[in-house]
């Protein structure tokens, strides 16, 4: 019943005013968690007219404390009538409901890919701040991100097999941002090793036999349900682990950066802990 009203909407909002051409948008709305980790790594406060609600969860969000005095909406078509954004940035390979309910949608709509490579990621920063009126503040980012990824020690695991093993035996493979991160560093993807894909499932056994150098975890190390009770099992217990915490990863943005720097710092630790001398006994 509620979307039988969009059509009186629809007038009103063609109807509305939009900013003169040479104007960054003054009301932008994300529709999808990527786009907003792009808005709330880009935009002013006062741009902002809608996140979506998984952009204040600390863990799945980088900029979730940012976010938490942002707007946030359900990303319904009736939101979007409702304010009457002049940006909607949206997933290209999943259009939003909200988007589909309006087909003669009168809003400007930029639709962004899915990244799985650092390069994707500095594009799509230069392609947002292109659409919100802010390319200096994306050029002046890019270049941070690439001064930090460039002091990182690029040979630093020295092939050595990292695995990124979660919850109910996932492992992820090639052509994620993950297993990019893994070759930044010169770790081997477990993953890429075995022949699997962007995402399989490896049981206990077989990764007990594979016996990686590094577990990367995502998750909570206290065990909270059956899907965790694999992480923790003693047969892995003595595997060297970092934590990399999804938010970093699940999206192409800045946090890549924090990413890879915490992976570099975890196989320089490693090192360092396998190079100690043991102590002889008193």
């Amino acid at each position: 019943m509620r979307l039988a009203i969009l059509p009186l909407f629809l007038t009103a909002c063609t109807t509305a005013p939009a900013p003169e051409a040479h104007e960054p948008p003054r009301r932008i709305v994300s529709l999808n968690l990527c786009a907003d980790q792009q808005l709330l790594a880009l935009a002013d406060d006062d741009q902002i007219a809608g996140l979506t609600r998984l952009s204040r969860d600390p863990a799945m969000s980088a900029g979730a404390k940012r976010a938490a005095h942002l707007p946030i909406i359900d990303a319904t078509a009736e939101d979007l009538l409702a304010i009457r954004p002049d940006l909607v940035l949206s997933d290209a390979g999943f259009p939003a409901p909200a988007l589909a309910a309006l087909p003669d949608t009168p809003f400007r709509t930029v639709p962004l890919n899915w990244v799985s490579r650092y390069d994707d990621i500095v594009a799509q920063l230069r392609q947002v701040g292109d659409a919100i009126g802010h390319r200096d503040r994306a050029d002046a980012l890019v270049a941070r991100m690439d001064a930090a990824l460039a002091r990182i020690d690029k040979a630093a695991g020295r092939g050595q097999v990292a695995a990124d093993y979660q919850r109910r035996g996932y492992l992820t493979g090639s052509g994620t941002l993950v297993d990019e991160l893994m070759g930044r560093v010169g770790l081997v993807n477990l993953a890429t090793r075995l022949g699997k894909p962007a995402l399989s499932q490896l049981s206990l056994e077989e990764m007990v036999a594979a016996h990686p150098d590094l577990l990367l975890r995502s998750e909570s190390p206290q065990v909270i349900d059956r899907g965790t009770e694999l992480l923790a099992h003693p047969a892995i217990a003595d595997l060297a682990r970092v934590d990399l915490p999804q938010a970093w990863t699940v999206c192409g943005g800045p946090a890549y950066v924090l990413a890879a720097e915490r992976l570099a710092d975890a196989v320089r630790s490693a090192a360092s802990h396998r190079q100690k001398p043991a102590r002889m006994p008193a």
